[in-house]
């Protein structure tokens, strides 16, 4: 059998299929018979008292929504709801290491936790940035300016990537907002 006569016979097997697929395609679909109701009689629920609660309905009209009106189809945050006057929160502390001369380093972020993995052991910090959360371990670079040195059981040491300059950030609570 000839390459010639092998090409025939795949093309006529693959027009096979192809009409079997159309064919089956286009048939009407087999119905399902229909069952009737229409001899059994109606028989309505049993409701001890159908009549409306007006209370309840004027108590309903009456609530307003008290939460954030966030558009949940929208990829931007909402704009920041103040309730109360905003209250003065002292920076963390930061002790630089570097020369006296220089101003204090401060790291726009809280240190507050860590994790050491039991496979490796591992640690990695956890630090808080407004509302974003970042889980950075040794040698791994915050916000894009601060390289991570030491993680300690109460404290992590920072390095500002251009100047070189460290300071020590000490385990805080996250603000609960």
């Amino acid at each position: 059998m000839s390459s010639r006569q092998k090409q025939i016979i795949l093309l006529a097997g693959l027009a096979i299929v192809f009409f079997y697929v159309i064919y089956r395609s286009n048939r009407s679909p087999e119905i399902a018979p229909v069952v009737s109701s229409a001899d059994e009689k109606f028989r309505p629920i049993a409701v001890e008292n159908p009549a409306l609660k007006l209370e309840l309905l004027n108590r309903l009209k009456k609530l307003q929504y008290a939460g954030s009106h966030r558009n949940i189809f929208s990829a931007t945050s909402p704009p920041p709801v103040s309730v109360a006057p905003p209250v003065a929160v002292a920076p963390p502390p930061v002790t630089p290491s570097a020369a006296s001369g220089s101003a204090p380093l401060v790291i726009p972020a809280t240190f507050y936790g860590f994790v050491t993995d039991a496979r490796t052991g591992m640690r990695r910090a956890f630090f808080m940035e407004g509302e974003n959360v970042y889980i950075i371990g040794i040698g791994e670079v915050l916000l894009g300016r601060y390289k991570l040195v030491q993680i300690g059981n109460s404290s992590v040491e920072l390095q500002e990537i251009s100047t070189g300059r460290r300071a020590t950030l000490t385990m805080e609570e996250p603000n609960p907002s």
